[in-house]
């Protein structure tokens, strides 16, 4: 079931939903209290309970707060109070995760108005799109799980404006990119292992039924012939061959040409180099920069951008047994190019540099990977933002593009005194240096493989898979994260 939302220009106090969904605001000081934002039409009985028994109540407006409360005097059956945190206009980014707190939050619920504040496009996008994300429930394999909501009505002023209903539609495709990108995540590897991704990218290509979209899969025996030893050696512990497939957006005279590499290592067991037991079941999402890849390049084709997006998905499960890669076995990748394999939990850099150097041969105006690579990501910068390095200019664009979408994606250095550490003795490099500044070196074995193209490394370890509690839009387990950056740079590229 797809969510769907339409524009209505109708009194939200007459909207025959469900719940009807209003902004508060926290009281900018202690002591003070929470504001409902732009509602004037909430009878005035109902407005004064929220403020005066506020604490009665538990509404304090904080960011991710969602309280439902009796809804007299409006067809609504319940009135729902979603946070912003303290700030009478909100940015963007805080009516998206607001929301979508509502919305996940009311899961189960059939029709669902929203009333907070969009009386500019920017506001109606990032309320769709919020309302949307937040909208998304994995059930699976779940014999009774409540639903996600099933229709929205936004109400704003410009629900006739040709702009406004834009908005909705990108919204809607943004969604959809993000919540594909979820379910392959959120898939057990006994059901997503190479192939069976690769045949999820050609489903996926025929149902979009969009002449512009092409794609391509090697199989091992292509991978081994053509000499792409970073997937062949991965691949070669598990009974589930390795893939390459490769995903295509080619526009009639684009104006740019974007290439996407994905790690896609369907489980990571760390081969021969085993990971411990604990936490290892995550590692089920290890494929998330692969699933962002693939859904980034469905969405570019889905909006019509002018810009050739072309995606690799590097294909892998890492497993150990009889025929795995040892440590101490030296591979060629694609190119010809040596590595020391001294750790086989290092996978993820040497299935991508397969990638990189098959993406920067087809010269694009610019190349980006995508990989859940390095546990140092998570010591470094937590499980909610992302890190990105690479050619200056390149990575300052990603993280502009991630700014504007709502993502956190913070800068990083790539210091060339590093390097050193990935110097083998018997090959042309290590796939691994010493543990310190881990991210940064996994980074700089990267940058090897992509010459003088303008290259950005995206590391999303921690955020692609949310352990922990849910918030805002975003649900536990994959989280889709990457898709909606990378989207937003593709279409800047369109706009230059």
């Amino acid at each position: 079931m797809t969510t769907t939302c339409t524009l209505t220009p109708k009194d939200p106090a007459r909207l025959a939903v469900d719940a009807l969904v209003v902004a508060v605001a926290a009281a900018p000081a202690e002591g003070g209290t929470p504001q409902v934002l732009g509602a004037p039409w909430l009878p005035a009985d109902v407005r004064t309970s929220v403020t005066r028994d506020a604490a009665a109540l538990g509404v304090t407006g904080a960011v991710d707060e969602v309280r439902r409360i009796p809804a007299p005097g409006l067809v609504a059956k319940v009135l729902v109070l979603t946070g912003v945190g303290p700030d009478a206009t909100p940015s963007p980014e805080r009516l998206r995760r607001a929301a979508g707190a509502a919305t996940r939050e009311l899961a189960g619920t059939e029709a669902v108005g929203l009333a907070l504040p969009a009386t500019t496009t920017d506001e109606v996008a990032a309320v769709a799109e919020g309302a949307l994300l937040g909208a998304y429930a994995f059930r699976t394999y779940r014999s009774a799980a409540p639903a996600p909501v099933e229709r929205l009505e936004l109400v704003t002023p410009l629900a006739r404006e040709a702009a406004a209903r834009a908005a909705v539609a990108r919204a809607e495709v943004v969604a959809a990119a993000v919540h594909g990108t979820r379910d392959l995540v959120n898939t057990a590897p006994n059901d997503l292992y190479p192939a069976a991704v690769a045949e999820a990218a050609r489903a996926a290509v025929k149902a979009a039924g969009l002449r512009t979209l092409k794609v391509s899969v090697l199989d091992e025996k292509a991978l081994a012939s053509g000499g792409y030893g970073g997937l062949t050696a991965v691949g070669q512990g598990s009974a589930r061959p390795p893939r390459l497939v490769t995903v295509s957006h080619t526009p009639p005279k684009p104006v740019a040409s974007v290439a996407l590499v994905g790690k896609g290592i369907t489980f990571d067991s760390g081969g021969i180099s085993l990971k411990p037991p604990a936490g290892m079941d995550a590692m089920k999402s290890d494929m998330a920069g692969a699933a962002a890849v693939l859904h980034t390049v469905l969405a570019a084709a889905r909006l019509g951008l002018p810009v050739a997006v072309t995606g690799y998905l590097c294909l892998a499960e890492n497993m150990p047994s009889g025929s795995a890669q040892r440590p101490s076995d030296v591979i060629t990748i694609l190119g010809g190019t040596t590595v020391e394999v001294l750790n086989t939990d290092a996978e993820g850099r040497l299935v991508l540099a397969d990638g990189l150097v098959a993406a920067v041969e087809t010269k694009p105006d610019v190349v980006l990977d995508v990989a859940t690579l390095t546990g140092a990501q998570v010591v470094a910068l937590g499980p909610r933002v992302s890190a990105v390095m690479g050619t200056d200019a390149v990575r300052d664009e990603v993280v502009a593009a991630a700014t504007g979408a709502g993502e956190d994606f913070w800068p990083m250095p790539l210091p060339p005194e590093l390097k050193d550490g990935l110097k083998s003795k018997v090959a042309d490099l290590a796939n691994v240096a010493d543990r310190a500044g881990g991210m940064l070196t996994a980074g700089l074995f990267l940058q090897g493989f992509v010459g003088s193209t303008p290259w950005a490394h995206l590391d999303i370890a921690g955020p692609a898979f949310n352990e922990k509690g849910a918030y805002g839009y975003t649900p536990v387990g994959g989280t889709g994260v990457a898709v909606r950056t990378l989207l937003a740079l593709v279409e800047g590229r369109a706009a230059a």
